[in-house]
C-alpha cells in the first residue's frame, strides 16, 4: 500500500487538461483495466466504477424502452400485462439483488483487504444460493400465471393475452439470479467493465429478437407478446454465458474454479445473513412499488398503461443513476477493508454529488418534453395524458432520489443492510402507501395523487438517511 505522502503526491500532482484527462479516465473505465480503488485519487476512482455502471444500466432501461415499443404496437392489454408483470417480476428481483448485496459488500471487502482467494469463494457461494432461490420461482410462476395477473387487478382481457408471457418471464428466472449475481461480484471486485459488457451483451440480443418474435420477421414465427418474454430469456441467457466465461477466463481480478462451488457453511451463513437484510430491503421496497401498481390498477387499463409507459421512460433516467450510485458501494466496501473509513465516507458524498447532476438535468428534459416522449410509444389520446402526468409529477422526485440510491447502497457496501431496510418500511409501507391511496381514492386527486405521493415519500428518505449516514455507525460494520 502507498504511504500517506505518496498518495498526497498523487492526489496534488499537476493534472492534465480537464477534457483530455476526463476521456482518458472514460476510455480507462472503459477497457476494464486493473485498479486501486483505495488509493487512487477519489474523482478518478469514482468515475472509473460509474461511467461504465451507469452504461450498463442505461443499455437495461433502453431495452426497457425498446420492449414497450414494440409491445405498444399490440394495444393497450398487452402493454398493462407487461407492467403487471413487471410488478410481479420485481419480486423476484428484490431477492436476486438482495443476494447481490451480500455477495458485493463481501467481496468488496475480501478485495480491500487483499484476499482474493476469499473473494472468490464468497462468489461461489452466493451463486449456489441464487440458484436455489430461483426455482421455487420459476415454477410457481409458471403454473400460477394467470391467477398471478388476476390477482394485480388484470382485467380479463388482459390476463388472457398475458398469461403466456408471464408464464414465461417466470420460467427464465435462472436468468435472472445468475445475471444479478454476477454483475454484483465483478462490481465488487472493482470489474465494471466486465459487468457492462454482459448487460449489453445481453440486452443487445433482446433488442433484436424482440421485433423478431414478436411479429415474426424472416425466418422467425410470430409469437406476439410471448415472444418478447421469449427474447427477453434467450438475451439474458446469453448475458450468463458470458459472465462465466469471464470469470472462468482467469485473466479478471477474481477467477471462479469448481471448487469455490462446494458449499462452504462458514462463507455461506454471513453471506445469507447480510443478503436476507437486503432481500427485505428490497421486498419491502418492490412490495410497495407493487401496490403502488394495485393502486393505479384501480383507475383503469388505459391509465395503467400510460402509466406503465411513464414508468419505463422515469427507469430510464433511475436505472443509470442507480449504476453511478453502485459506485459508492464498491468504494465503501474495499475501503473499509482497507482500514480507511473517512475515504469511504468521502466518496459517498462525491457520487451523490454527480447523481444529482445526472438525475437534475434528466428530471428538466422529461418536465419539457414529456408529451412528446410518451408519444412515441402511444396514440391514443388517454394513454399519453396519463404517461405525460406520471412522467412530469415523478420527475420532482429525481433530485431526492440522488441522493436516497447513494445512501442506501453505500449503507449496503458496508455490510449494514438493516439501516435501508428499516427506512424502506418506516418511508414506503407507514409512509407512502397511506398516503399515496388517501390522496388518489378519499380525496380525489387520482393517478396525480399517487404520484404526489412518491416524491414526497422519496424526499423523506433522503432527509432521513443522510441524518443516519453522518452518524457513522456503519463504518464500524464487520463483514
Amino acid at each position: 500500500m502507498a504511504s500517506p505522502n505518496q498518495r498526497n503526491a498523487v492526489a496534488s500532482a499537476p493534472a492534465a487538461s480537464p477534457d483530455v484527462s476526463l476521456w482518458r479516465a472514460i476510455g480507462a473505465s472503459l477497457q476494464g483495466r486493473r485498479q486501486d480503488f483505495t488509493n487512487l485519487p477519489l474523482s478518478r476512482a469514482v468515475l472509473l466504477l460509474a461511467v461504465p455502471m451507469a452504461l450498463e444500466l442505461v443499455m437495461e432501461s433502453t431495452f426497457g424502452l425498446v420492449d414497450i415499443y414494440f409491445v405498444g404496437k399490440l394495444g393497450p392489454e398487452p402493454v398493462a400485462a407487461v407492467g403487471l408483470t413487471g410488478g410481479l417480476i420485481i419480486l423476484m428481483f428484490a431477492i436476486a439483488m438482495g443476494l447481490g448485496i451480500g455477495a458485493g459488500a463481501i467481496v468488496a471487502r475480501r478485495v480491500g483487504e487483499g484476499d482474493i482467494e476469499g473473494a472468490a469463494t464468497a462468489a461461489g457461494q452466493a451463486l449456489l444460493a441464487g440458484v436455489g432461490a430461483s426455482l421455487p420461482f420459476s415454477a410457481a410462476g409458471f403454473l400460477l400465471a394467470p391467477r398471478l395477473l388476476a390477482l394485480m387487478g388484470a382485467s380479463p382481457d388482459v390476463v388472457a393475452v398475458g398469461a403466456p408471457y408471464t408464464a414465461m418471464m417466470f420460467g427464465g428466472s435462472l436468468t435472472i439470479f445468475l445475471i444479478f449475481l454476477n454483475n454484483a461480484i465483478f462490481r465488487g471486485a472493482g470489474d465494471a467493465a466486465i459487468a457492462m459488457r454482459a448487460l449489453w451483451l445481453a440486452n443487445l440480443v433482446n433488442m433484436v429478437l424482440d421485433p423478431c418474435l414478436i411479429f415474426g420477421l424472416g425466418p422467425f414465427p410470430e409469437l406476439g407478446l410471448f415472444g418478447a418474454a421469449l427474447a427477453t430469456t434467450l438475451g439474458r441467457g446469453l448475458g450468463v454465458v458470458f459472465q462465466f466465461w469471464a470469470l472462468a477466463k482467469g485473466d479478471r481480478r477474481i477467477r471462479l474454479r469448481l471448487e469455490h462451488l462446494r458449499f462452504q457453511p462458514a462463507v455461506m451463513r454471513p453471506l445469507l445473513k447480510i443478503s436476507m437484510n437486503g432481500m427485505l430491503q428490497f421486498l419491502i421496497g418492490t412490495a410497495s412499488w407493487l401496490g403502488i401498481m394495485r393502486i393505479v390498477a384501480l383507475f383503469g387499463d388505459v391509465t395503467l398503461a400510460g402509466y406503465t409507459i411513464g414508468l419505463r421512460l422515469i427507469h430510464f433516467a433511475i436505472l443509470p443513476s442507480w449504476g453511478v450510485s453502485q459506485a459508492a458501494a464498491t468504494l465503501v466496501g474495499q475501503n473499509l477493508g482497507a482500514g480507511r473509513p473517512d475515504r469511504a465516507e468521502q466518496s459517498v458524498w462525491l457520487t451523490a454529488r454527480y447523481n444529482l447532476i445526472l438525475l437534475g438535468s434528466m428530471a428538466v428534459v422529461f418536465w419539457l418534453f414529456a408529451k412528446p416522449l410518451v408519444g412515441v410509444f402511444t396514440a391514443d389520446e388517454a394513454t399519453l395524458a396519463a404517461g405525460t402526468l406520471a412522467l412530469r409529477i415523478s420527475s420532482f422526485a429525481y433530485c431526492f432520489s440522488a441522493f436516497s440510491m447513494v445512501f442506501s447502497q453505500a449503507f449496503n457496501g458496508a455490510g449494514d443492510t438493516w439501516t435501508p431496510t428499516k427506512l424502506n418500511f418506516f418511508v414506503m409501507w407507514l409512509w407512502q402507501l397511506p398516503l399515496a391511496y388517501t390522496l388518489s381514492q378519499k380525496l380525489g386527486y387520482g393517478l396525480a395523487g399517487v404520484l404526489v405521493a412518491v416524491v414526497i415519500s422519496m424526499a423523506t428518505w433522503a432527509l432521513v438517511g443522510g441524518i443516519l449516514f453522518r452518524r457513522g455507525a456503519w463504518k464500524h460494520k464487520k463483514v
